[in-house]
């Protein structure tokens, strides 16, 4: 029976958390994960509590910072696996509720390409998550080449979270890195990619930046000029922007009344996605976010934000059109 108040959103930002996970992460130093005061507490059936009351269909389930890479390479290569297995466990125990995003050890390359083969091929997830970083690995390095060339090869969904920057103990300023060193170093990633060529090379990528893009949307063309000056060729300067319109965006996070807005003169309405930031964003917060998602006037005339986010994942994300 379809519970009262669904009405079919698609949430591509939602995240879980385990105790094995929270327990290893710990472990390895994040008390206090990226400043925050705690680490959220989540479960498939709190969750699907929240999902009817905001009337989500189905959320993309994937792990938040600051991921499973701790330092020690094979227990990255287990942790991954544990956290994919646990995912992907709960996508089949709850039939169209779930979808993946599944998780990579990087900085570790060749671990990240047996990850990706395993969660796409045999668990059937829906994409991965990229952490914006890792451990100083920005997303435009060369070494991170052969993972991207695959996943364009296979025409992948990226999902990008950020992370903390490496200098987050200068930057941050004693304060929660979600709040502004996320959002930057969203836009940092990006950018990188940008002036590495990677979006260029490896069309077939389908990259969602979260948050409302971050920074990107008010950078955008600052990013753009700086690539005229620096990045010349015969054939003219790769076009920042033209780049940046081809990626998909959700809204998680305080979209309404200003981000939304600066998203819009960005976006393309066809790359706009709806994102929840659950459980790292509280119930009470996220279940205010989706209604008033629900209720705004969408980008689109006479479609609205609901329709209009969840046909366009339902174009990214086919699995979950059943």
């Amino acid at each position: 029976m379809t519970p009262p108040g669904r009405t079919g959103l698609i949430d591509v930002h939602a995240h879980f958390v385990t105790d094995s996970y929270v327990r290893r992460a710990r472990a390895a130093g994040h008390e206090l994960p990226d400043g925050v005061p705690a680490w959220p507490t989540w479960s498939a059936a709190a969750h699907l509590e929240l999902m009817d009351r905001g009337g989500i269909d189905t959320a993309v389930l994937s792990v938040s910072s600051p991921g499973v890479h701790f330092g020690d390479p094979a227990a990255a290569r287990a942790l991954a696996r544990e956290v994919n297995e646990d995912g992907a466990e709960t996508v089949r125990g709850h039939p169209g509720r779930f979808g993946l995003f599944a998780s990579l050890p990087l900085p570790d390359v060749d671990a990240s390409l047996a990850e990706a083969e395993y969660a796409l091929d045999v668990l059937g997830a829906d994409g991965v998550v990229l952490e914006t970083n890792s451990h100083g690995v920005y997303l435009g390095d060369p070494r991170l080449e052969p993972l991207f060339a695959e996943l364009g090869r296979r025409g992948a969904v990226v999902f990008l979270h950020p992370t903390s920057p490496v200098c987050w103990e200068r930057s941050a300023l004693g304060r929660p890195r979600p709040m502004v060193e996320f959002v930057f170093d969203t836009a940092r990633t990006v950018t990188d990619l940008l002036f590495a060529g990677t979006l260029l090379r490896h069309p077939g990528l389908k990259v969602v930046v979260p948050h409302c893009g971050g920074a990107l949307p008010v950078l955008a063309d600052r990013i753009n000029g700086f690539m005229r000056l620096f990045m010349p060729s015969e054939d003219g300067a790769p076009d920042a922007v033209a780049q940046l319109r081809e990626l998909y965006y959700d809204v998680a996070g305080p979209a309404f009344p200003r981000q939304v807005p600066a998203l819009l003169n960005l976006a393309r309405p066809d790359r706009l996605l709806y994102g929840s930031d659950y459980c790292w964003t509280p119930a009470p917060a996220a279940a205010a976010h989706a209604a008033s998602f629900t209720g705004a006037p969408g980008p689109v005339e006479g479609v609205s934000w609901p329709e209009l986010t969840t046909r366009n994942a339902r174009t990214l994300l086919p699995r979950l059109t059943g």
